[in-house]
């Protein structure tokens, strides 16, 4: 038998060829049993025309999906298409919510539990995604409240408070970069911006990676879509590789200088309840992306809305105090998530229908969030709606958003300090929403401050 010692080293081209080979076929492998499958078969029934398949896969029903939700509706509280099950009832779904008989089926509940099993024991370290264990959105008790506990520190009520002043700092600050503007896309130069420069704040991150991290947030957030192709996988897991490196060299950067951030805290805790190094990143990137994901899409949202119906714009300029109410509307109307999955602990009974143990169960909260049963005339945008709040676009359970005192904050100021400034602006050209299923905004926004130029 040949001396290893006596072996000469491979060349490092050599290696690393074969190491990037090996994650590449690793990739492929996760994106097979992740969405390839699934992608096949959802597909073919939405080919076939199923409701919730087409929901996941049809483009067109993705650009506009709430004609479908009324579909879906009509045929009951809770569908089932053999693959998974599917819901637009508000009750239902909060029902599944808020259940102890209910999971996150780890990011993904669609599978079946050997392959998801499979799927989790498959993941890179490397290029975890935020449906992927150990993220908070897909972990559950004890494990989740543990990881909660840890970040919650930085949202209480009274430190989003104070946030307000920054807020507005923030807001005043891109418009006056925006004078002599007069065209501009919304989305670009102030709705993405706001919120990054805030959720950096609370996470130590400096001002000179605000751009990278929204370029690399935007690409990654595909991950949270069902039935990707090859090619959207691709771009995403590159784009999760990239930022798991920066927020490692970030993290080293705070352990050699920590400040009175979030991410210094949990980076510097040596006790007990410490967070080990993978669970660190996707606590971290999932805070650090979910702070600025829904409020540029509630932003945009928003404005769009208010430019189709400048009367209650109007009403909205006549008093300050308005705009909270009205930031509760487009979260219900337009909701920034339309959808989250879930998956049965057991045997469970669910309007009727027995789901099985492992079950997915999908529940289209912007769906949800028009029920009649619920919301008069559901489809009308009404920023005065008395019961708007009723929303589940924050979720609601164990799982409800941690972040959602500071999102609203986030938008109500955003808009009362861009019409406050610009109470003529308008659309200035055609929309380009986000290409997405679960969410939901704009990826261009082109508006006007000129008076009278609204394209209709």
């Amino acid at each position: 038998m040949a001396d290893r010692a006596l072996l000469p080293p491979l060349p490092d081209a050599f290696s690393d060829a074969f190491s990037d080979r090996l994650t590449t076929a690793r990739s492929y492998a996760t994106w097979l049993l992740a969405h390839g499958v699934q992608r096949r078969l959802l597909t073919r029934a939405a080919a076939r025309g199923d409701l919730i398949a087409r929901l996941s896969v049809d483009p067109q029903v993705v650009a506009d999906p709430f004609a479908t939700y009324e579909q879906l509706r009509a045929r009951g509280p809770l569908s089932d298409n053999g693959l998974v099950h599917g819901t637009v009832d508000h009750a239902v779904c909060n029902e599944v919510l808020r259940s102890d008989a209910f999971n996150t089926g780890g990011g993904h509940a669609e599978l079946p539990v050997p392959l998801r099993r499979l799927l989790h024991r498959l993941l890179d370290p490397a290029a975890l995604g935020p449906i992927d264990p150990p993220s908070m959105l897909v972990v559950d008790p004890p494990v989740h409240t543990h990881y909660r506990k840890q970040v919650a520190r930085a949202f209480t009520a009274r430190k989003v408070g104070r946030l307000a002043d920054r807020v507005e700092v923030v807001a005043e600050r891109l418009l006056d970069e925006l004078a002599g503007t007069d065209e501009f896309d919304l989305v670009e130069r102030y709705a993405s911006l706001l919120p990054v420069a805030v959720i950096a704040d609370l996470l130590g991150v400096s001002e000179a990676d605000h751009g990278l991290l929204l370029e690399l947030g935007n690409r990654a957030a595909v991950t949270l879509d069902p039935a990707l192709t090859w090619r959207q996988y691709r771009s995403a897991d590159t784009a999760l590789r990239d930022m798991h490196r920066w927020f490692a060299d970030h993290v080293a950067s705070l352990r050699r200088e920590p400040g009175d951030d979030l991410i210094s805290q949990l980076a510097t805790d040596t006790g007990p309840d410490a967070l080990d190094e993978v669970a660190l990143h996707q606590v971290g990137l999932l805070v650090l992306g979910a702070g600025f994901e829904t409020t540029v899409n509630l932003i945009g949202n928003a404005v769009a809305l208010l430019d189709a119906h400048p009367d209650q714009l109007a009403w909205l300029l006549a008093d300050d105090e308005r705009w909270p109410g009205a930031v509760e509307e487009v979260l219900r109307h337009q909701s920034p998530v339309q959808v989250t999955l879930r998956a049965a602990n057991t045997d469970v009974e669910v309007a009727g229908h027995t789901l099985r143990s492992g079950s997915g169960v999908l529940l289209f909260l912007g769906g949800a969030n028009r029920d009649p049963a619920v919301f008069t005339d559901p489809a009308a945008f009404d920023v005065a709606r008395p019961n708007a709040g009723e929303h589940l676009a924050f979720s609601a359970g164990v799982h409800f958003c941690l972040g959602a005192s500071l999102a609203r904050l986030e938008t109500a100021v955003a808009l009362r300090v861009l019409y406050r400034r610009h109470p003529q602006l308008r659309l200035a050209g055609a929309p380009a929403r986000r290409r997405t299923r679960v969410l939901r905004g704009f990826e261009q926004l082109p508006v006007t401050t000129r008076a009278h130029s609204s394209v209709g």
